[in-house]
Order: C-alpha cells, then sequence, then structure tokens
C-alpha cells in the first residue's frame, strides 16, 4: 500500500498541474485510480480532502484574481444544492453519474477544433440567472462524485474568464462546498482510514503543486489555455468512462448475448432481450413476475400453472403498439409457449 500511496503522491502533483492549465480536472483524473484502491461510496472523501485543501492554497497564491461577481452568485445556490448530493450519495451509485459525466465530458469534442471568437468569450453574453443554475447544478454533482473541475470549466470560459481569473475564482467557489462535503461525509459514515490517508497524500500534493504552478501559467496564452482545457476535459471523458464502465459491468454483472434475431443484455438480476425479425420488426422482452401480469392474464397463469412444471412470463415491448406477454410453460422439459 505505501507504493500506491507514493504513486498517487506524485500522480496527484501531476495531476493538478494540468488542472491548473487546464482550468480543472484533477479530481476526474484522480477518480479512476482511487477507484483502484477504494469503494466507490468513500472516494468522494478522499477526493474531496485533497480538492478542499487545493482550494485554499490556490485563494492564497491567486486571491487577487478571484471574479466575486461569479462568486456571490454561484456559492448561495451551490450549497443547499451540495447538502442535497451528498446525502443521496448514500442511495444512488455514484458510479452511473460518473457515467453520466463521462459522456458530458467527451461532448466537448468540438470545442477543439472551433475558433474562439470575441463574443463568445463576453461575459455579459449570459444572463446571471445561468450562474445560479450552473451553482446549484456544480454543488449536486459535487456532492456524489465529489468532483467538479473540468465538468464546469466550459461554463467559466463561456464568461470570459482570463486563466489566471478561473483559476482562482473556481477555488473561491468550490473551497465551501468541499467543507460541507466532509461535514457531511463524516456525520454519515462514508469513510474510511485508509480513505483518509489517502485524502492526506493528496492534500499535501495539491499544496506543492499550487505553490509551483504560478511559475507556469504566465508562458501559456489564453488560446492555448482554453485549447488544453477541452482537451483535457476529453481526455479525463475517456478516461472516466473507462474505468467507470468496468465497475458497472462487474458490480452489477452487465453482459450482452447475441444470438441469431436476438440480443440479450444482461444487467444484475435481469434480462432484456431485443429480439428483431422482418415479420414483426424490433422487439423487447422483459421477465416479469406473476403479479405484474395484468388482472385478465392473472387468472389464465393460474390455469395453466396446474398442468406445467415451470412457466417463465415475459412482458414485449414493440414500437407503436401495446405490450403484450408470453407464457413459457415447460412440463418434463418440453417447452409450450403462449402468447396473449
Amino acid at each position: 500500500m505505501i507504493v500506491e500511496v507514493i504513486l498517487l503522491f506524485f500522480g496527484t502533483i501531476l495531476a493538478f498541474w494540468l488542472s491548473a492549465i487546464c482550468g480543472g480536472g484533477a479530481s476526474l483524473i484522480l477518480i479512476p485510480i482511487l477507484n483502484l484502491l477504494l469503494p466507490a461510496s468513500v472516494v468522494p472523501f478522499s477526493l474531496t480532502i485533497g480538492t478542499f485543501t487545493s482550494s485554499v492554497s490556490r485563494i492564497a497564491v491567486f486571491k487577487k484574481h478571484i471574479n466575486w461577481k461569479i462568486f456571490f452568485w454561484f456559492v448561495p445556490f451551490s450549497i443547499p444544492a451540495v447538502l442535497m448530493g451528498a446525502y443521496l450519495i448514500k442511495y444512488i451509485n455514484p458510479n452511473y453519474l460518473q457515467l453520466i459525466v463521462a459522456f458530458f465530458l467527451i461532448a466537448n469534442v468540438p470545442q477543439l477544433f472551433k475558433k474562439v471568437k470575441n463574443d463568445e468569450t463576453d461575459e455579459k453574453a449570459s444572463p446571471k440567472y445561468v450562474l445560479a443554475i450552473i451553482g446549484f447544478l456544480a454543488g449536486f454533482v459535487s456532492g456524489i462524485t465529489g468532483a467538479i473541475g473540468l465538468l464546469f470549466n466550459r461554463f467559466y470560459l463561456k464568461f470570459g474568464l482570463k486563466k489566471e481569473e478561473i483559476v482562482a475564482t473556481r477555488a473561491a467557489n468550490e473551497v465551501f462546498l468541499h467543507l460541507i462535503k466532509l461535514v457531511i461525509y463524516i456525520s454519515l459514515g462514508l469513510y474510511s482510514n485508509l480513505a483518509l490517508w489517502l485524502g492526506l497524500a493528496i492534500a499535501v500534493a495539491t499544496i506543492i503543486s499550487s505553490y509551483t504552478v504560478k511559475y507556469i501559467l504566465p508562458y501559456l496564452s489564453e488560446n492555448l489555455f482554453r485549447k488544453i482545457g477541452y482537451g483535457a476535459m476529453v481526455v479525463a471523458g475517456i478516461t472516466l468512462l473507462i474505468g467507470t464502465s468496468d465497475k458497472i459491468i462487474q458490480q452489477d454483472k452487465l453482459g450482452i448475448t447475441i444470438a441469431k434475431s436476438e440480443s440479450i443484455i444482461s444487467w444484475r438480476s435481469t434480462d432484456f432481450v431485443i429480439e428483431f425479425a422482418f415479420d414483426d420488426g424490433l422487439e423487447i422482452e422483459r421477465p416479469i413476475r406473476p403479479e405484474e401480469l395484468p388482472n385478465h392474464l392473472k387468472t389464465k397463469y393460474a390455469a395453466l400453472k396446474n398442468h406445467y412444471d415451470v412457466i417463465h412470463l415475459e412482458k414485449v415491448f414493440t414500437f407503436r403498439n401495446k405490450p403484450s406477454y408470453e407464457f413459457y410453460c415447460y412440463k418434463d422439459n418440453q417447452l409450450t409457449k403462449f402468447e396473449s
């Protein structure tokens, strides 16, 4: 474990260097690494220790560049949202939200090839209520995943902030969120000793990164800063997609089986059968329990049950048609199929 902590430490320094250069993203880079070392439910706690420390150290270094107008619109709406998100982490699998975040980040590919226009960087182009909406969404996502960095980097770019302003304003906006999350995670028991030590390793690395990155930013042009930012969003999205997909496949036993005209998608204890036939078109079939049958078919099921050893039921969905039902009845290993 000592080797993993050392690698995480130096990896964090590099990640937060990239984070400052790209306007964010270290957290999303570290999530796949922490997923290998910790259960998904305590990853946000470990990550938040590091990101809180990073925000504090960046405020100390770049405090004169904070855009207070954005701060006063962003923070009040993000605080109740982060409370909601942190509470829901006990009931929501963070991997699925991470998967949505991954697709959102990858969707920034077109921005890599788009020319920057002057009117796109005008802060007045977007109404102020957008700041409130972004603050709420940022708080909610941050509460569940422990990371918001690159996800809302595009928002800061759209409001015309310069590179130092993005680093400073993001830090000011997020420092309160991270502190609130830590309190909530601890109160809900969403932490562990290992998560604490990994979080402290990240925290020390972020301080080193924050105080050394100020010597790097002056050498980057605003246009290059933007391109690196969008590029980092896409790379982080792909990395997050691969890592999270693998965890979902393992945890929920997701699988796809293709045979002749039908494909079977397995998720947890349920099989969804996708079948295509030239006569009937595309059909999606889902196994159901007897109590899910309509009342008029429950009578039929009760009658068939007396004559067969086993009966499997499926609900069939077809385009522009009402759902139908199939009865797979077995007796002496012989199948008889009924459709209704």
